[in-house]
């Protein structure tokens, strides 16, 4: 069975508290990594493992600030400047000094995190705002965070030499949000790495391709 064969409106939604407690878990663990490995490639990305954090707390910042104006926009992302470092680097709007080592790295993440917490507590359930894959809500930029920070993690924790394996009701309400069609009577973790194309499941192949389904749910 999947989640689109479901009754929806029993779905549990994806809040600010479960943002919050991503990237505070994302936080902690990433704080245990020596500080030689921030140089290292994350996991199966092209970026080593400081512009990973830079690329995640951009994509905080970049949902936070779509809920931010009176009138959210509805066609295009507000128009901040993002731009890479290097070739081949994440373009971002959001870059930390590197002068001020891991701890600042891992208090951008934090702060871009908490900025979005507060976004998708304080706008009105009925803001919409753009995103590439569909026009979304408070939730649904909450559920993007919440993914958005748990399989970046995965690949830093890769990177870093660290193990990570988030709550599994986590997980699953984030599938359960942004993911209908995947299968829901596998390990929520598991799935959602499948469903990022970071992982197989038994009788499915690691995905290519994949997207979320942002838009508003009941």
């Amino acid at each position: 069975m999947s989640r689109s064969s479901e009754n929806l409106t029993s779905r549990s939604p994806v809040t600010a508290d479960d943002l919050d407690q991503a990237v505070l878990l994302s936080v902690d663990l990433l704080r245990e990594a020596p500080a030689a490995a921030w140089d290292g490639k994350a996991g199966s990305l092209e970026w080593d493992c400081w512009e990973t954090v830079e690329h995640l707390s951009d994509d905080l910042f970049a949902y936070a600030v779509q809920l931010g104006p009176r009138t959210p926009p509805a066609d295009g992302v507000v128009p901040f400047v993002w731009q890479s470092l290097r070739p081949g680097g994440p373009a971002n709007a959001v870059h930390a000094d590197r002068a001020a080592g891991p701890a600042g790295l891992l208090q951008v993440l934090e702060s871009c995190g908490a900025l979005l917490v507060s976004m998708v507590r304080t706008s009105p359930l009925r803001a919409r705002a753009h995103h590439v894959f569909g026009k979304s809500d408070p939730e649904g930029f909450a559920a993007m965070g919440v993914v958005e920070t748990l399989v970046h993690t995965y690949d830093l924790a890769e990177g870093l030499g660290l193990a990570w394996t988030p709550p599994a009701d986590l997980c699953a309400r984030a599938l359960a949000r942004l993911f209908p069609d995947a299968p829901d009577t596998t390990d929520p973790w598991t799935t959602l790495l499948w469903a990022t194309g970071r992982a197989e499941l038994p009788g499915r192949p690691r995905l290519t391709t994949w997207r979320w389904y942002g838009e508003p749910r009941p």
